[in-house]
C-alpha cells in the first residue's frame, strides 16, 4: 500500500481477530485492538510486543452506542482517520447443547435478539461511526465476519439465533455496499470457516492463521476490488 493505513478491529484481543490484528500490523498497517475489557487488550498487545508490533488498544463494547462512538473517536484521534474496519466481535449463544437439540423450538427469543444486538447490530453502529470518515477521505475497507452457518443457499437445522444474526448480517453487507456505491470504499463479507477458538472449539478443521486470511485480504483490497460480496478462501460464495 502506498500509504500507511489504520484499522481498527472489533473483537481483536482473542481468536480469529487477534490473529488479524497480527496480520494487518506485520504489514505495516497501523492498528487498533478493539475490546470489551480492555484489560484482555492490553495483555493481548503486550504480548505482541516481543515481535516489535505495537497496536493500540481502545474499550469497545459493540452492542453500546457510547462505547461504539468513543472508541471510534478514539482511534481517529491517535490516528487521524480510520481506513479499514474489521467487524469480528461476535457471540454464539444457542448452541445446540443449550436448547436440548430443539432448534426453532427451544430458542428463546431473548437469546436471538441478544444475539443481533452483537452480530447485527454491533457492525451496524460500526459502519454508522466510521463511514462518514472514510467517505470523507475517498477510502475504506470494512469486513464483516460472517458465517456459511448464514448462508441462505446451505442453510441447515439449529444455532437459529446465530444463523438469523449472520444472514442479516450478509444482508447488511449488501445494503451498506449499495449505498455507498462503486467507489473507494468496500464493504463485503466473509467466511472463515470451521475455526480452532474459544467459540470453533478444539475440534475445529482450521487455524486461527487460515480463518484470518480472507479477511486480510479484503481488509488490503486494491482500488479496483470488489464490494458487496460474500468470500470463502478468497474466492466468491453464494448467499
Amino acid at each position: 500500500m502506498a500509504d500507511t493505513r489504520v484499522a481498527l478491529v472489533t473483537g481483536g484481543n482473542r481468536g480469529i481477530g487477534l490473529e488479524i490484528v497480527k496480520q494487518l500490523a506485520r504489514a505495516g498497517v497501523m492498528t487498533a485492538i478493539g475490546s470489551r475489557d480492555k484489560a484482555k487488550g492490553d495483555a493481548a498487545a503486550a504480548a505482541m510486543a516481543a515481535e516489535g508490533l505495537e497496536p493500540a488498544v481502545v474499550q469497545l463494547d459493540v452492542d453500546d452506542p457510547q462505547s461504539v462512538k468513543a472508541a471510534a473517536d478514539q482511534v481517529q484521534h491517535l490516528f487521524g482517520r480510520i481506513d479499514i474496519l474489521v467487524n469480528n466481535a461476535g457471540v454464539l449463544k444457542d448452541r445446540a447443547d443449550d436448547v436440548g437439540g430443539k432448534g426453532v423450538l427451544g430458542v428463546s427469543a431473548e437469546s436471538v435478539l441478544q444475539t443481533f444486538e452483537t452480530n447485527t447490530l454491533g457492525p451496524l453502529r460500526m459502519m454508522q461511526a466510521v463511514l462518514p470518515s472514510m467517505l470523507e477521505h475517498g477510502y475504506g475497507r470494512i469486513v464483516n465476519l460472517s458465517s456459511g452457518m448464514g448462508q441462505l443457499t446451505q442453510m441447515g437445522a439449529g444455532y437459529t439465533g446465530y444463523r438469523l444474526s449472520k444472514a442479516a448480517l450478509n444482508a447488511l453487507t449488501r445494503t451498506a455496499a449499495a449505498d455507498v456505491g462503486d467507489g473507494n470504499v468496500k464493504i463485503n463479507s466473509m467466511c472463515p470457516g470451521w475455526v480452532r477458538t474459544d467459540m470453533g472449539g478444539d475440534n475445529a478443521e482450521r487455524s486461527v492463521e487460515e480463518g484470518a486470511e480472507t479477511a486480510i485480504w479484503l481488509a488490503t483490497l486494491p482500488d479496483d476490488g470488489p464490494t458487496g460480496g460474500f468470500f470463502r478462501d478468497k474466492k466468491l460464495i453464494e448467499w
